[in-house]
């Protein structure tokens, strides 16, 4: 299992070195996430090669430490395959079977769904200094139990927004605050003054906590009228623009 991610750190070692050339991933996945519901004996993750090669494939979860190698990550889950030969313009469907290991009942828990693509070798190679990247690809990947509590579309509504102190006491930052089950992502955060939105990067979230975003565009405080604005990403990859006022 190990093999494939040690040439990808590789790539990404002479790639941070300065061997600068222009590559893309050829290996896409069907999808921006990954849900299991409980209830569901497994689930299917679809990879297609839109490559003129083949490439060879290998999969694996991860608890949220992207530089544990596969080998040593233990999550309630099993991949098959977990390495795989996609040939040019064919799919490969990546089979998710959970393994009934305890997992919390009242909220969702995150994992990350990693795919690591690696190029033949050129026919020509033989005598040739060569460089090959690998690409690796992370997406999350929510376990969600039978019965929780609401929805997930709609836990966006129940989020409480407030302006805070920023981690240096300098200017403001916006908290969010999360009494879901449910992992809330965001594309984009950010203060509505008026008509004019102010985005700053997004992230997620998780089930029964805060998380504070930098607002490195505010100057000064905010207008009396200032509300949160936020995109949301939903089970399926759509965006959606939400406001929703701040708690004072």
């Amino acid at each position: 299992m190990s093999f494939l991610f040690r040439y990808a750190a590789l790539g990404t070692f002479l790639v941070a070195a300065g061997f600068a050339g222009h590559a893309d991933a050829n290996v896409v996945i069907n999808g921006t996430r990954v849900i299991y519901p409980s209830e569901d004996k497994e689930v299917t993750v679809k990879l297609s090669n839109d490559s003129a090669q083949p490439m060879l494939v290998q999969v694996w979860l991860d608890n949220g430490d992207e530089k544990s190698a596969p080998e040593k990550i233990k999550t309630p889950f099993t991949l098959t395959p977990p390495i795989s030969r996609i040939e040019p313009g064919k799919g490969q469907a990546v089979r998710v079977l959970y393994t009934q290991d305890p997992l919390p009942s009242d909220k969702e828990t995150l994992f990350w769904f990693n795919m690591l693509e690696v190029p033949p070798k050129p026919a020509d190679a033989e005598g040739r200094n060569l460089l090959q990247f690998a690409f690796r690809t992370r997406i999350k990947f929510i376990f969600r139990p039978k019965g929780l509590a609401g929805n997930a579309a709609d836990a966006y509504q129940q989020l409480s927004w407030k302006l805070v102190s920023n981690q240096d006491n300098k200017g403001l930052a916006l908290q969010v605050s999360n009494p879901t089950p449910y992992y809330v992502n965001f594309a984009h955060v950010g203060i509505m003054q008026g008509d004019k939105r102010e985005l700053e990067q997004g992230g997620m979230v998780a089930p029964g906590a805060t998380t504070v975003f930098q607002l490195t565009k505010l100057q000064g405080q905010p207008s009396a009228d200032a509300k949160a604005t936020f995109d949301v990403i939903n089970d399926f990859g759509a965006v959606a623009e939400h406001d929703q006022a701040l708690s004072r």
